[in-house]
């Protein structure tokens, strides 16, 4: 069974930065066979696509890009992704979920993720 716990999340002012981390908390995760996908959910509204990683270390943002700002990584030593989180604004307020899954596909859809985290809530003020 994957479990997938995230942490780093918190409260930051506008313009600071946070990282946040997702392990792969059973032994014997296969975490290196996984493409790795953050996302996130702002209250009332839809959870949205963040960024991926592939197990090669291929990286997905969003068309709209926050890839200027957010950056994904992994570590497969470790069974942890990381997203570093800059110039933060109150509108990157939201619930960050990590997930995990066996796709390299389509890796911007939530439907292609087996296992997800509880969340970590990232609370950005003005």
């Amino acid at each position: 069974q994957v479990q997938l716990v995230e942490s780093g999340g918190g409260l930051v002012q506008a313009g600071g930065s946070l990282r946040l981390s997702c392990a792969c908390a059973r032994a014997g995760c296969s975490f290196s066979t996984f493409t790795m996908g953050w996302f996130r959910q702002a209250p009332g509204k839809e959870r949205e696509f963040v960024a991926a990683i592939k197990w090669s270390g291929s990286t997905v943002y969003p068309t709209n890009s926050e890839k200027g700002r957010f950056t994904i990584s992994r570590d497969n030593a470790k069974n942890t992704v990381y997203l570093q989180m800059n110039s933060l604004k109150p509108e990157d307020t939201a619930v960050y979920y990590c997930a995990a899954g066996t796709s390299f596909f389509s890796v911007s859809s939530e439907r292609q993720y087996e296992h997800w985290g509880q969340g970590t809530q990232v609370t950005v003020s003005s």
